[in-house]
């Protein structure tokens, strides 16, 4: 799991704001991800705002189609 953060997003307090909500939101959800995948997730400007739920649900969403994915291979 590798997460990028671009300087577009603004200055380093910023960026790494938004990489600890999107990290947490993965890493409670990390063990619904099944293996075999290496995943780098670069967030929006948008997650600094949005609800945590919201990301909760978009880092479940995911890696619920990741695990759809594997099973097809």
């Amino acid at each position: 799991m590798g997460f990028t953060t671009p300087r577009a997003l603004g200055k380093a307090i910023r960026r790494n704001r938004i990489r600890r909500r999107v990290r947490e939101a993965v890493r409670r959800r990390f063990a619904a991800l099944e293996g075999g995948w290496d995943v780098v997730l670069n967030p929006r400007a948008a997650a600094l705002q949005a609800p945590f739920a919201e990301l909760e649900a978009a880092v479940e969403k995911l890696f619920r189609e990741l695990s759809e994915k594997s099973r097809e291979r």
